[in-house]
């Protein structure tokens, strides 16, 4: 049995592995797909205190060499159940069943999908939910982003890098991306913002071919030709597999506060899986230290109930 699993490898699950190794933990980290969770699909993080300008693949790469390093066990598979209120507490997985002592949720959100027609079956295919990833496949094309927030703006200028010409399409007229960043975006001249405007549906055969765009005021409605579109409308959190023991809110996000404690004893939830009104780089942090503290008091608490007892 672990001392310590964290489910997740994104910014918070790594950073909770290096602590908890730190507190002299055995650690193990389940993660289905690639380390680094949404920051790695990031080009340039400007707002990491102390580190400007690192890239999310760089910064992400150097916490899990960091967490390996210190030995903590990082594992890729996929998890089929998970029984948390007991303990001790179990993780099935495709590869075998895993115990622990405590646990930590830092599965992050997964990007939001805007639900129209085309949009599922063209992924792939022309509809992407990360410019880094898969901007060059793109350059010299006409291309939309979807958004706007930080993320929507940050591709619309990664992709006007390589692409002929980038449409940011938003259905409000406010922004919630940081001012900079949106003035840095008006001021490239192969970029045309929209805004009132929703993408009624995908068009394409074997690639995205065009977007068949809605004015919000007006309901009326006109083609727009593009090559690609990257859908960058924020993300949900996917914790369905815990909702049976863990307390959800209506979103969908794990209930725990600043502390990140959740209502099952020894469990806890890291990173832009919970409940919070800031979700950044930072603040993702700075949850696994919390996380990985707590974690590491909550199982001193049960070796003195058990030498008392």
């Amino acid at each position: 049995m672990t001392d310590l699993l964290v489910i997740g490898a994104g910014t918070a699950g790594l950073t909770a592995a290096i602590y908890g190794v730190r507190a002299g933990l055995t650690v193990k980290v389940i993660e289905q797909a690639i380390y680094g969770g949404q920051i790695i699909s990031t080009t340039s993080i400007e707002n990491y205190p102390g580190m400007p300008g690192i890239s999310g693949a760089d910064f992400a790469t150097a916490l899990y060499e960091q967490a390996k390093e210190l030995g903590a066990q990082i594992l890729y598979e996929n998890i089929r159940e998970a029984s948390l209120a007991g303990h001790p507490k179990t993780v099935t997985t495709d590869r075998g069943v895993h115990e622990a002592g405590t646990v930590i949720i830092a599965t992050g959100a997964r990007p939001r999908k805007l639900g129209c027609p085309g949009e599922e079956e063209l992924i792939g295919r022309g509809v992407s939910f990360c410019a880094t990833c898969d901007g060059a496949f793109y350059r010299g094309k006409a291309v939309a982003v979807v958004g706007g927030g930080n993320v929507a703006v940050d591709d619309a200028l990664v992709l006007s890098g390589l692409s002929e010409r980038v449409t940011l399409i938003h259905r409000s007229r406010k922004f919630q991306s940081e001012a900079m960043q949106l003035e840095a975006l008006r001021a490239k001249e192969n970029v045309e913002i929209l805004t009132d405007t929703a993408v009624k549906e995908i068009v394409g055969g074997r690639g995205v071919e065009k977007l068949v765009l809605e004015d919000t005021p007006t309901g009326g409605t006109r083609e727009l030709a593009v090559g690609g579109v990257f859908i960058a409308i924020g993300a949900e959190p996917d914790n369905r597999l815990f909702a049976g023991e863990l307390q959800l809110d209506e979103a969908g996000y794990v209930v725990a506060g600043e502390d990140c404690r959740t209502n099952l004893p020894g469990v806890f939830a890291a990173g832009d899986t919970r409940t919070k009104r800031v979700r950044q780089i930072v603040t993702a942090t700075a949850d696994g230290s919390v996380a990985a503290i707590a974690a590491a008091d909550y199982l001193e608490s049960i070796k003195q109930q058990e030498k008392e007892g």
